[in-house]
Order: structure tokens, then sequence, then C-alpha cells
């Protein structure tokens, strides 16, 4: 059974970085793409980053560019998504998602990714 896990959430302070990390156990990691969705309260999840299986292409929402990083390791079986100029309208639930993606159009949909992990909470104050 595969399992997703995100750890790496907390409270900061707008301007401030911060690393959420996510690990997959039960499955050839490799055989996943990768992505991080956040929802805001009150508000449908969104699309925030994703990189292919062996981490030669990665997506970011418009948003994100620049200030946000994915990365992974595939030798430990971690993805990373490395946060930057946080700012109060980042906070949210951070979910990992882990998929046989095809094509990189997909990679953005929630519906491409068959697991999830339960959500790190990421809170920015001003």
């Amino acid at each position: 059974q595969v399992q997703v896990a995100e750890s790496g959430g907390g409270s900061v302070q707008a301007g401030d970085s911060l690393r959420l990390s996510c690990t997959v156990s039960g499955s050839l990691f490799s055989n996943y793409g990768m992505g991080w969705f956040r929802q805001a309260s009150g508000k449908e999840r969104a699309f925030v980053a994703a990189i292919s299986r062996f981490g030669g292409t990665t997506y970011y929402a418009d948003s994100m560019k620049g200030r946000f990083t994915i990365s992974r390791d595939n030798a430990k079986n971690i993805v990373y998504l490395q946060m930057s100029s946080l700012a109060p309208e980042d906070t949210a639930i951070y979910y990992c998602a882990a998929g046989a993606v095809y094509g990189s159009g997909s990679y953005a949909y929630e519906a491409a990714y068959a697991y999830w992990g339960q959500g790190t909470q990421v809170t920015v104050s001003s």
C-alpha cells in the first residue's frame, strides 16, 4: 500500500522561508510524478508545484514561480517544497500527492494523482 506523508509545516512570519518534505513508502518512488497542492480556508484545493519522475522537469503555478522550488531525491524517497518570501496568502494546508502522471499537461490536475498525504499546515503571519 502506497503511503504519502508530509512534514515541515509550521507558523512563520511574512518574508520567511520554509521547507516542506514528503516521503512515499510502499512502492518504487521513481514510478511517480509528485505534486504539491494547497487548500486555504474556504477555498478549493489548488496546484502549487510538481516534478517528473526523475526530476528532469518541474512545473509551478504562476504565483509560485520564483518563490517556490520543488525537488526530489529518489534515493531517499523524498520530495521537497522549498518556499521563500512567504506571505499571509500562502497560509494553507499543503498536500503532497503521488501519481503515474502522463503528459506534461496533467501535472496540475488533482485527478492525475492516486495517492495523497494528510496535509501539513503552513501559517504565515504579517
